[in-house]
Formats: structure tokens, C-alpha cells, sequence
């Protein structure tokens, strides 16, 4: 019989410092008793690793439509340009790890390119660690204890062997330093390689092209940034500006590109979770 308590908890975890650069922060949530509700797991600048806790996370739809729903103990995310769906069934709780491109082949043991728009099962990726990631996790006390869980099993996983190019890595913290303002000829003259062998090399390693990354990094920026002033007066076509859009018609474009619908729409599917901390600003 239900009890009629809501439960939402949203807590951001720093990982470990030997895991900075590789992980940029975990997510841990747990909701209970909340509506009914389908989620829409947007373009990121991260590969996304969830490990639930309770319930499965279900896939509605994935970002290739290609791919059947389906239910996910764990799953494991590359970079996308399009929205996937999620189904909130009222309940559920996991941890959910943003992983930066460029540390893929550290941790996950292959370019983050392998992944490029696909969710998979993580067990499928990285093998039987995770059942036994999820048994040490659904055994820890608290947050702060499940987070030094992930500490210690990325740790765990982490190799040292891994070379990357680097005008690749270049390129790839230019783009994010820029919030994706940058064009790929800049890109190309500030590594010495051709446009072409750029964009080759970086959507090999990094799952998108670098146009299309830039895209995915603005995008993100703007979607936080909305998430952190959503009453702000005037704040879309500020925001447009703010963001290096060309007004807030080519703003919205993208949004419904990425989100699969316009800003207000997102915002006001979201107030729950911008409200109770899913959504913290970039």
C-alpha cells in the first residue's frame, strides 16, 4: 500500500582527484512517489554511465531510432546529437556518471567514437565489474559512501597505457573553452593538421564531428544556463546572445534539433527536477 511520501533527492558528487579530467562529476538521485513522467536525456558534452540502485531505467527511445526500448540495470551512453526518452514510472533511483570523451579509452577501454550514438548495456562494455560495482553500491550507506564506491572502482579500472593525440586533445578542450564559438579551419590551423584529417581523427576518438561537438557543447551551456534563470525577464533572447546564437529563432532551432522540442516546452517539463536539484547549472 503506498504511503504517500514523496522522496526526491538529487546529490552532486566530486570524483576522486586521480579521476579529474577522466569524470567530471557524479549524480546520485532517488525519487519516490513522484508522477508519472517520460525524460528526455539530452545532448551532453559527457558519455553517460548509469548504475540504478532499485528499479531498471527504461528507454523509451533511443537517440538512434534504430535501436528497440528497452530496460537497463546499467547502461553506458556515447555522445548524441538528438534526444533519448526515458520512462519515470513514479520511482527510481541510481547514480548516473558523466564521463569526459577524451578518458574513454582509460576507463571503458575503448574510444568514446565506439560509442557515438548508441546506449548499450554496460555489462556489455565493461564486463562483469559492473555487477560487482552494483552489489558494493546497494550495500553503501549513504551518497558519500556510494560515490567512494565509483572512487574506488574507476580507480580500479583506469589504465595507464593510454596514448591520445594531441592535437586531438587540443582541439577538444578548445571547443570547450570556448563554449563551441570556435570554427573547425581555427581548429584545424591550431593543431597543424588539414580540416579533413581533423575532423577524421576527432570524430574517431570522440564519437561526433567537430562541428557537430561544438554544437553539442553550446547546446548544453544553453540548455544550463536556461535551467538557471528560467524566469528571468526577456532571458531567451538574452540568452541567445549570451551564448553566441544569431537571435533566438536560430536558438530555438537548435533546441528543438537536440531536445526534440522548444525551450519553454523542456522548461516546463523539467521544473520538477530543476527545482529539486536533477538539473544543477553548468
Amino acid at each position: 500500500m503506498s504511503t504517500g511520501i514523496v522522496v526526491d533527492e538529487a546529490v552532486r558528487g566530486r570524483p576522486a582527484s586521480a579521476l579529474r579530467g577522466l569524470v567530471a562529476w557524479y549524480s546520485g538521485y532517488r525519487q519516490r512517489g513522484v508522477p508519472v513522467t517520460r525524460h528526455r536525456g539530452l545532448p551532453s558534452p559527457y558519455l553517460t554511465l548509469i548504475l540504478t540502485l532499485d528499479e531498471p531505467i527504461t528507454v523509451a527511445a533511443h537517440p538512434d531510432p534504430a535501436d528497440p526500448p528497452g530496460d537497463y540495470a546499467a547502461l553506458v551512453g556515447g555522445l548524441h546529437t538528438t534526444p533519448a526518452l526515458i520512462t519515470v514510472p513514479g520511482r527510481q533511483s541510481g547514480v548516473q556518471i558523466a564521463l569526459d570523451p577524451l578518458g574513454a579509452r582509460t576507463l571503458l577501454g575503448l574510444p568514446a567514437g565506439a560509442l557515438a550514438g548508441a546506449d548499450l548495456a554496460a555489462e556489455d562494455v565493461l564486463g562483469p565489474t559492473v555487477a560487482e560495482a552494483h552489489d558494493l553500491l546497494r550495500a553503501a550507506p549513504d551518497w558519500p559512501g556510494r560515490f567512494a564506491v565509483l572512487d574506488a572502482w574507476l580507480l580500479g579500472r583506469a589504465r595507464s597505457d593510454v596514448r591520445l593525440a594531441p592535437e586531438v586533445r587540443h582541439a577538444w578542450h578548445l571547443l570547450a573553452a570556448t563554449g563551441g564559438s570556435i570554427g573547425v579551419a581555427a581548429l584545424a590551423a591550431g593543431t597543424g593538421w588539414s580540416e579533413r584529417r581533423l575532423r577524421d581523427r576527432f570524430a574517431a576518438e570522440v564519437g561526433l564531428s567537430p562541428k557537430a561537438a561544438a554544437r553539442v557543447i553550446r547546446f548544453d551551456r544553453t540548455r544550463r544556463g536556461l535551467a538557471a534563470r528560467p524566469g528571468t525577464e526577456g532571458g531567451l533572447a538574452r540568452l541567445a546572445a549570451d551564448r553566441g546564437y544569431f537571435d533566438q529563432a536560430h536558438m530555438d532551432r537548435e533546441f528543438r534539433a537536440m531536445a526534440g522540442c522548444p525551450p519553454t516546452a523542456w522548461l516546463a517539463e523539467e521544473r520538477r527536477n530543476i527545482q529539486s536539484g536533477h538539473h544543477p547549472p553548468g
